[in-house]
């Protein structure tokens, strides 16, 4: 079955001992053979360079790898649950009970040098959880770094080192130039071998791989492996025009199927976070789907043009612009909508507090409506891993929390006007698995009060602990409403 994964280079069953082949890459050449002038000769492709020695000469330089400490659990009997990224424990441990033992461990990934005072640009995943970042330049030089600010929703992380000299670094190009057959040039770090050049072509443009809500992917067959993740793909002007991020392989190697973020989205992402370390999104606030010509039909529509608001969230931007279930939304800000994604990431790339114009087609009339961009409401909880701890004399109840972002929201297939925060993982032995929680619940209320982010829950937990009480909470699971009562006696040794 063919899978499809970002490139980690954590380690992994998935990578086993590495085998250091010796390749020679020759240029592609086509022989023409006709009858009526046979000929033994080679002609190169109309516009293929003859070598890419000299831009790899200028390139590999700014190319680093990425080496990233991380404190891992030792390895317990039993199943553990796998959380989805970005998604830490925020509890804790059970008071009273003993956290597992820690180890190292290290994660090898690829980045690229941007700016001659050490901005360097890798993957999220490659330095998620890092307790502590190295980055490797190509003449063996190390540098300690430090993370300016990540975006786990199109998985671009921004680092920074330090050196008392200008270092070698790359120009961004434009992804959005790039023709699908133009050539493209991979360097990184698979499988710790660093300085690696692959070449292809690009195969295909904004592919959606389901990796997250804002999928806008460059396919390339230019070889990418483990280990690549965060290097750069290159034109054949030696211009980043890509991420490199992801494959689809039935192997976990390359074949030939090999996905980048494009440079048109990754460059706005690095200068947010070399701003503030953060990225903002633009929110709507509406669930949407295709509009397929039997939906044309049935709602009166010429053509099958634009996007079907399905649901609309409650005080939400779209509420509050007047939107409602059955629009079709055909234009933003005078921009055609030529499907639900192209929406989304329209939308999301608008400036919060902005104000946007949508068309839409309601009862067969045209309308206009205005409204004001909101922030995504994902990003309103973004810190919580940071948040100070819990009062110590307020019990724990060991699970781990995410808000509902689209993301979370496709995965667990959640209705749209659900409200609450998702179980991402449950602490073996603690309160909230001995009361049967389990990743994918989502709790939407607590001690008779909504629960919509990780302070409410708090509150309620500290409520009922105040109480010497039960914590009783609402909990949405498998498409329905249950009741949970969580113990939270607990005894110090």
């Amino acid at each position: 079955m063919t899978t499809r994964s970002r490139l980690p280079g954590k380690p992994r069953a998935l990578i086993g001992a590495a085998t250091a082949i010796g390749l020679a890459m020759s240029v592609p050449m086509v022989g023409i053979a006709q009858q009526e002038t046979p000929t033994t000769s080679l002609a190169p492709i109309a516009g293929a360079p003859v070598s890419f020695s000299e831009i790899v000469k200028q390139k590999l330089p700014a190319v680093v790898g990425i080496v990233s400490t991380v404190n891992a659990p030792t390895p317990q009997s039993g199943a553990q649950p796998q959380l989805p990224p970005g998604m830490g424990d925020l509890f804790g441990a059970p008071r009273g009970q003993e956290a597992p033992e820690q180890r190292q461990a290290q994660a090898q990934g690829s980045g690229f040098i941007i700016t001659g005072d050490g901005y360097v640009v890798t993957n999220n995943h490659v330095i998620a959880d890092a307790s502590g970042i190295e980055v490797v330049l190509e003449d063996e030089r190390r540098f300690d770094a430090t993370l300016v600010g990540s975006d786990p929703a199109t998985d671009i992380a921004l680092l920074k080192i330090e050196s008392d000299e200008d270092l070698p670094h790359v120009e961004w190009g434009e992804s959005d130039d790039l023709e699908i057959g133009d050539w493209t040039i991979a360097i990184g770090n698979p499988f710790g071998l660093g300085g690696t050049v692959t070449a292809g072509i690009l195969s295909a443009r904004s592919r959606n791989i389901n990796a997250g809500p804002y999928d806008d992917f460059l396919q390339t067959d230019a070889a990418i492996n483990r280990g690549n993740s965060g290097g750069p793909l290159f034109n054949i002007d030696g211009d980043v025009v890509g991420v490199n991020t992801a494959i689809a392989s039935p192997t976990g190697g390359s074949v030939g199927i090999g996905f980048a973020v494009p440079s048109a989205v990754a460059q706005r992402i690095v200068a947010d976070l070399r701003e503030d370390g953060t990225v903002e999104r633009g929110w709507l606030g509406v669930g949407i789907q295709p509009v397929t010509e039997d939906i044309a039909t049935a709602l009166g529509l010429d053509e099958a043009e634009g996007t079907l608001v399905s649901s609309v969230t409650r005080e939400s931007p779209a509420a509050q612009a007047g939107l409602a279930p059955g629009d079709v939304i055909v234009s933003l800000n005078g921009e055609p909508v030529e499907g639900p994604r192209a929406l989304s990431l329209a939308v999301a790339d608008l400036e919060v507090g902005s104000e946007a114009t949508l068309s839409i087609m309601r009862d067969g009339e045209a309308q206009d409506l205005t409204f004001e961009i909101g922030l995504h409401p994902s990003q309103s909880v973004s810190e919580t891993e940071n948040a100070d701890p819990a009062d110590e004399n307020t019990p724990r109840l060991g699970v781990s929390i995410a808000p509902l972002d689209p993301a979370v929201r496709a995965q667990l297939d959640l209705p749209e006007e659900l409200s609450g925060i998702a179980i991402a993982g449950v602490q073996p032995g603690s309160p909230a698995a001995e009361a049967g929680l389990r990743p994918g619940d989502v709790i939407t209320a607590g001690s008779g009060e909504e629960i919509a982010d990780l302070e409410a829950l708090r509150s309620a937990v500290a409520s009922a602990a105040e109480a010497s009480s039960p914590l009783l909470l609402r909990v949405y699971r498998a498409g329905s409403y249950t009741f949970v009562a969580v113990s939270l006696d607990q005894e110090d040794d």
